[in-house]
């Protein structure tokens, strides 16, 4: 299939993410909802009159009572309110419902008394008329009203429906730029938007859409944005000065872990089984400070291969790749998805491993902020994480992927088509080998940013001296992977705000962790590092 541009009709350029209403499906600002319930009456008694004073309703007669049980005439007021026919909305309706105990609690927790006299009294009198009928109607509306101050997170742990909304009057700034890659690690950061996580925290952000890793880099230098999408390794060298100047920047939170794999053109296949086959191969990866770079050298060495002598690995922008993939620039890619899976939905590529395999639950993306914007946005910014955070929760439930890949693969944010994003998000995918695999942890979400990640990364910044001037060996020496590794990464903060919210983070900042060819004390990392150049020779 070729890569072709979408072009979109005047009448149709409206539809785009921008404007795709979150609580109705349909193509208008989803802040329309909110100014609209701002003018109704708060009280159902008194919609009732508005509504009849407008006239909506002609006098109808029908024996519902007869036709419908109690628990019948609920639900389908329930599901006509918010849209019948939208199975987004009517799974939204019944999962409140759901946590609520039932449509009968649901109405008691929302209404009190006035569950049992608007439905329960009117259908065990036989009296249904057109009054309470109207009356009836309300009630509905009135609770579809509250799975829309709810948002998207119904159902969700991290949510709680019967709880004040978050207090927004002390953040000092609100209009918001979060630069972004157009990739599934970014899903927190750019389903926020669309899906109300921000608007909850008092905050109107614009996910920016950036070109490279280098653009993220430079822009958040220059002061463009407010916070960033980063790879995980990207604060640390920023920090430290690996690559660029010396820029102070703290990792907030983990966007995803897993979630990248190695994909190798197809013209190599049946010829590629292990890391020694890559031997000449020239490999892009999305930036040299990033997991990707740090674990495809980890995978080449173990077969003998000498990432700075036997391949070439250079930097590609993750939007490029497949075009590269295809003239043949590059044989193969450590990249993040989608563009593994589009690789073979385009048939240009076949996945040969996905990263999990290296390392499950290994980091990948970050959310990250400056120091000087968190020092001057300190309530702002601890808003911002913990959106990000309640989202990041959001994703990590599996049956919230199908309605995340809806609403993040729109032009605005990745472009992608939705069945490539799905097949991503959901862990059901072709390999390209004709295989039909079942991954459900091919990518997933959790926000603790372990400290042991960060000495890991340090630790492979070392072994491999990336910007060329040991520098990374210097800033580590005497034991500071600890002193550095909790001066950037903000795992404490991460953890009040997830606790905060009803999640169950760790309590401890450190773990042995195990990959795929050997294990990682994060106390010990010089002699992790000394360990493999022993084994593989470099």
């Amino acid at each position: 299939m070729a890569l072709t541009k979408t072009i979109l009709s005047p009448r149709d350029e409206w539809k785009t993410a921008e404007n795709f209403c979150v609580q109705c499906g349909k193509f208008h600002p989803s802040q329309s909802h909110w100014e609209f319930m701002q003018t109704m009456p708060q009280d159902p008694l008194e919609m009732i009159s508005d509504l009849t004073k407008m006239g909506v309703y002609k006098p109808v007669t029908f024996d519902i009572a007869n036709s419908l049980s109690t628990a019948e005439l609920r639900k389908e007021l329930f599901l006509k309110m918010a849209g019948k026919g939208s199975p987004k909305r009517e799974k939204l309706v019944l999962e409140l419902a759901k946590q609520a105990g039932g449509l009968d609690n649901a109405f008691s927790a929302a209404f009190g008394a006035k569950a049992g006299e608007f439905f329960g009294d009117a259908i065990r009198s036989g009296e249904f008329s057109r009054r309470k009928f109207l009356q009836n109607v309300a009630i509905g509306a009135a609770l579809v009203t509250l799975v829309n101050a709810c948002g998207n997170n119904a159902g969700t742990p991290e949510s709680q429906p019967d709880a004040p909304p978050p207090d927004t009057s002390n953040l000092e700034k609100t209009d918001l730029k979060v630069g972004f890659i157009p990739i599934t690690c970014a899903t927190p950061i750019i389903m926020s938007e669309p899906l109300g996580f921000y608007q909850k925290y008092g905050l109107n952000t614009q996910v920016v859409k950036m070109p490279s890793w280098g653009a993220v880099r430079d822009s958040a230098i220059a002061g463009e944005l407010d916070a960033y999408h980063m790879l995980a390794p990207m604060p640390i060298a920023m920090t430290l000065g690996l690559g660029s100047a010396t820029f102070g920047v703290r990792l907030a939170s983990i966007e995803n872990i897993n979630g990248q794999a190695i994909t190798v053109s197809n013209k190599y296949k049946g010829k590629i089984n292990g890391p020694a086959d890559f031997k000449g191969f020239v490999l892009g990866v999305p930036f040299p400070y990033s997991m990707h770079n740090l674990l495809l050298r980890y995978y080449l060495a173990t077969g003998g291969i000498n990432p700075d002598v036997d391949v070439t690995i250079r930097p590609v922008p993750p939007p490029d790749s497949i075009a590269q993939l295809v003239a043949g620039d590059i044989d193969g890619f450590l990249m993040p998805d989608p563009f593994n899976q589009r690789a073979v939905y385009e048939n240009a590529g076949f996945i040969h491993k996905l990263t999990k395999e290296l390392w499950p639950g290994h980091p990948c993306c970050a959310f990250a902020a400056s120091d000087t914007w968190i020092n001057e946005n300190p309530n702002t910014f601890r808003a911002l994480n913990k959106s990000i955070i309640e989202a990041t929760g959001y994703a990590s439930k599996p049956e919230n992927r199908v309605e995340i890949a809806e609403a993040i693969s729109d032009r605005a944010f990745l472009n992608q088509p939705v069945e490539v994003v799905q097949a991503v998000l959901t862990g059901k995918f072709e390999d390209g080998l004709g295989n039909n695999l079942d991954v459900p942890d091919r990518i997933d979400f959790d926000p603790y940013p372990w400290q042991s990640f960060a000495n890991w990364i340090m630790s492979q910044l070392v072994r491999w001296d990336i910007s060329g001037d040991g520098k990374a060996k210097q800033l580590t020496a005497d034991g500071k992977y600890n002193q550095l590794g909790q001066e950037i990464f903000l795992t404490d903060l991460a953890r009040e705000l997830a606790e905060e919210l009803g999640q169950t983070p760790p309590a401890d900042i450190y773990r042995t962790e195990t990959l795929a060819f050997d294990t990682f004390d994060p106390q010990n990392p010089d002699q992790y590092i000394q360990a493999q150049i022993d084994k593989y020779g470099f």
